[in-house]
């Protein structure tokens, strides 16, 4: 079975939600990612990361929609190349598409995030969306999956930056033609910029927080074993958790007397 949205037919699809299928919505952005990776990088990694999910969970089944290809990044203007929305244009966005969904038959959706940008504003979204429509909205970020396997692949970070071994490994699996190899000795090194103390929250650009290139991370030690280690890991986990009868549960009816 195809698990590509866009490439079934409405009866398909109409068929598939009769069934109980899963929809899986991917969200990225569009940013810059330094001078090595596309902008394009949160959004096709979160697309194709999905998409290995629900080729494991064909039993569900999971069905993947397009990714949502633009979020929260406003704090990477500074860089070029990012396009950006505010979070009441992405919430109408997200009610959008679960009222879609629910207009055909679908009784869930979960969200995979790849954009460290979204994960505050999809916090909330997810909770309003599921007491407005009566249905588990779910959302999760990638790298918060299996970050156990994600630390044992990687060598110079514990975890996923931006930019960085990590998302470049992930790249050089899934499509090595698009980084810019010859741009990495560039990229690395030399953008420790200001953060928040530990408990405190505000705005700082990333022309502020990685000031030379935009990259947090060393990219230079990514290979694609590394990326097809934290691929398969990913997607692991997550089909696992497309299973996981705790998350669908329909939500308590708290705004009911």
């Amino acid at each position: 079975m195809d698990v590509r949205w866009e490439r079934l037919t409405g009866p398909e699809l109409k068929a598939l939600a009769a069934r109980g299928a899963l929809p899986v919505l991917p969200i990225g952005s569009l940013e810059q990612h330094g001078p090595h990776l596309p902008v394009w990088t949160d959004s096709f990694l979160a697309h194709e990361l999905a998409l290995a999910a629900a080729r494991l969970a064909t039993d569900i089944p999971a069905i993947v929609l397009p990714p949502l290809w633009t979020g929260l990044s406003e704090h990477h203007l500074p860089f070029g190349g990012t396009i950006t929305l505010d979070h009441a244009t992405l919430h109408a966005v997200l009610r959008c598409v679960v009222r879609s969904l629910q207009a055909q038959g679908f009784t869930r959706l979960l969200i995979l995030n790849g954009h460290g940008g979204n994960i505050d504003p999809l916090n909330v979204s997810v909770r309003e969306l599921a007491h407005e429509f009566g249905m588990p909205v779910v959302v999760t970020t990638w790298p918060n999956v299996a970050p156990v396997e994600i630390a044992q692949a990687l060598t110079t970070q514990p975890g996923i930056m931006h930019a960085c071994e990590g998302e470049t490994a992930l790249w050089l699996a899934l499509d090595p033609g698009q980084v810019r190899q010859d741009k990495i000795e560039e990229a690395a090194g030399g953008n420790a910029g200001v953060q928040a103390p530990a408990g405190f929250s505000r705005f700082y650009s990333f022309a502020e927080r990685a000031p030379r290139t935009g990259v947090k991370g060393d990219p230079r030690a990514a290979t694609a074993e590394k990326g097809q280690a934290m691929l398969d890991a990913i997607a692991t986990k997550l089909a696992a958790a497309m299973r996981n009868p705790v998350l669908w549960s329909p939500p308590e009816k708290v705004w009911e007397a």
